[in-house]
Protein backbone atom coordinates (compact mmCIF):
# COMPACT_ATOMS: atom_id res chain seq x y z
CA UNK A 1 0.00 0.00 0.00
CA UNK A 2 1.05 3.07 -0.37
CA UNK A 3 3.48 5.25 1.77
CA UNK A 4 2.37 3.62 5.43
CA UNK A 5 3.61 6.47 7.96
CA UNK A 6 1.32 9.25 6.38
CA UNK A 7 -2.40 6.78 6.60
CA UNK A 8 -5.12 8.68 8.68
CA UNK A 9 -6.02 5.85 11.56
CA UNK A 10 -9.44 4.67 10.77
CA UNK A 11 -11.52 5.37 13.64
CA UNK A 12 -14.66 4.32 12.69
CA UNK A 13 -16.23 1.08 11.24
CA UNK A 14 -19.74 0.36 9.15
CA UNK A 15 -19.90 -3.20 9.91
CA UNK A 16 -20.57 -6.36 7.51
CA UNK A 17 -24.29 -6.92 7.56
CA UNK A 18 -25.15 -2.95 8.12
CA UNK A 19 -26.98 -0.33 5.86
CA UNK A 20 -26.93 2.61 5.75
CA UNK A 21 -28.82 5.19 3.51
CA UNK A 22 -27.65 9.24 3.25
CA UNK A 23 -24.68 10.45 2.61
CA UNK A 24 -21.49 10.19 5.18
CA UNK A 25 -19.50 12.49 5.72
CA UNK A 26 -16.30 12.23 7.66
CA UNK A 27 -12.69 12.94 9.37
CA UNK A 28 -9.73 10.74 9.57
CA UNK A 29 -10.31 7.17 8.19
CA UNK A 30 -13.53 4.99 7.64
CA UNK A 31 -13.42 1.61 7.17
CA UNK A 32 -16.99 0.16 5.15
CA UNK A 33 -17.67 -3.76 5.67
CA UNK A 34 -21.77 -3.10 4.86
CA UNK A 35 -23.69 -1.52 2.55
CA UNK A 36 -24.04 2.54 1.76
CA UNK A 37 -26.68 3.96 0.02
CA UNK A 38 -25.43 7.34 -0.65
CA UNK A 39 -21.92 9.64 -0.85
CA UNK A 40 -19.17 9.03 1.42
CA UNK A 41 -17.44 12.54 1.87
CA UNK A 42 -14.17 12.79 3.55
CA UNK A 43 -13.60 16.59 4.59
CA UNK A 44 -10.88 18.20 3.32
CA UNK A 45 -9.57 19.38 6.45
CA UNK A 46 -7.59 16.55 7.56
CA UNK A 47 -5.72 13.54 5.77
CA UNK A 48 -8.81 11.21 5.54
CA UNK A 49 -8.30 7.20 4.54
CA UNK A 50 -11.52 5.08 3.27
CA UNK A 51 -10.52 1.33 3.08
CA UNK A 52 -14.02 -0.10 1.38
CA UNK A 53 -13.34 -3.98 2.22
CA UNK A 54 -14.10 -6.99 0.06
CA UNK A 55 -17.56 -7.40 1.54
CA UNK A 56 -18.90 -3.49 0.95
CA UNK A 57 -21.33 -2.38 -1.58
CA UNK A 58 -21.37 1.44 -1.81
CA UNK A 59 -24.17 2.92 -4.78
CA UNK A 60 -22.99 6.82 -4.49
CA UNK A 61 -19.61 8.88 -4.81
CA UNK A 62 -16.32 8.55 -3.19
CA UNK A 63 -14.31 11.05 -2.20
CA UNK A 64 -11.07 10.97 0.09
CA UNK A 65 -7.39 11.34 0.23
CA UNK A 66 -6.51 8.25 0.19
CA UNK A 67 -9.29 5.02 -0.86
CA UNK A 68 -8.22 1.67 -0.44
CA UNK A 69 -11.42 -0.94 -2.69
CA UNK A 70 -11.89 -4.82 -3.04
CA UNK A 71 -15.46 -3.94 -2.40
CA UNK A 72 -18.15 -2.82 -4.80
CA UNK A 73 -18.77 1.18 -5.96
CA UNK A 74 -21.46 1.99 -8.14
CA UNK A 75 -20.43 5.89 -8.68
CA UNK A 76 -17.98 7.82 -9.06
CA UNK A 77 -14.56 8.02 -7.34
CA UNK A 78 -12.64 10.69 -6.16
CA UNK A 79 -9.04 9.87 -4.55
CA UNK A 80 -7.26 13.04 -3.88
CA UNK A 81 -3.93 11.73 -2.94
CA UNK A 82 -3.86 7.79 -4.02
CA UNK A 83 -6.17 4.90 -5.00
CA UNK A 84 -5.26 1.45 -4.60
CA UNK A 85 -7.77 -1.11 -6.32
CA UNK A 86 -7.31 -4.64 -4.99
CA UNK A 87 -8.08 -7.87 -6.79
CA UNK A 88 -12.08 -7.92 -6.11
CA UNK A 89 -12.31 -4.11 -6.36
CA UNK A 90 -15.48 -3.97 -8.94
CA UNK A 91 -15.96 0.01 -9.55
CA UNK A 92 -18.91 1.49 -11.84
CA UNK A 93 -18.35 4.82 -12.46
CA UNK A 94 -15.77 7.12 -13.31
CA UNK A 95 -12.00 7.20 -11.42
CA UNK A 96 -10.31 10.40 -10.41
CA UNK A 97 -6.78 9.62 -8.64
CA UNK A 98 -3.28 11.29 -8.53
CA UNK A 99 -1.76 8.29 -7.86
CA UNK A 100 -3.02 4.50 -8.77
CA UNK A 101 -2.04 1.04 -7.73
CA UNK A 102 -4.29 -1.64 -9.56
CA UNK A 103 -4.26 -5.06 -8.39
CA UNK A 104 -5.00 -7.92 -11.25
CA UNK A 105 -8.39 -8.67 -11.07
CA UNK A 106 -9.83 -5.19 -10.05
CA UNK A 107 -12.76 -4.08 -12.60
CA UNK A 108 -12.89 -0.55 -13.72
CA UNK A 109 -16.13 0.01 -15.53
CA UNK A 110 -15.66 3.86 -16.36
CA UNK A 111 -13.18 6.08 -17.40
CA UNK A 112 -9.63 6.83 -15.38
CA UNK A 113 -8.92 10.85 -15.35
CA UNK A 114 -5.76 10.98 -13.33
CA UNK A 115 -5.54 14.42 -11.31
CA UNK A 116 -2.92 16.88 -13.12
CA UNK A 117 -1.18 19.54 -10.83
CA UNK A 118 2.06 21.42 -11.64
CA UNK A 119 3.94 20.12 -9.05
CA UNK A 120 3.83 16.66 -9.86
CA UNK A 121 2.36 14.39 -12.62
CA UNK A 122 0.37 11.33 -11.69
CA UNK A 123 1.86 8.12 -11.04
CA UNK A 124 0.10 4.34 -11.96
CA UNK A 125 1.66 1.03 -10.72
CA UNK A 126 0.41 -2.10 -12.04
CA UNK A 127 0.87 -4.53 -9.01
CA UNK A 128 2.56 -7.81 -9.97
CA UNK A 129 1.26 -11.27 -8.92
CA UNK A 130 4.31 -12.65 -6.62
CA UNK A 131 3.33 -16.15 -6.76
Amino acid sequence: MFNKNKQAPIKSLIADGSQIQGNIAFTDGLRIDGEVLGSVIAKDATPSMLVISETAHVVGAITADLIVINGSVKGPVHARTALELQPKARIEGDVEYASLEMHKGALITGQLRPLLTEEAKPTLKLAANNQ
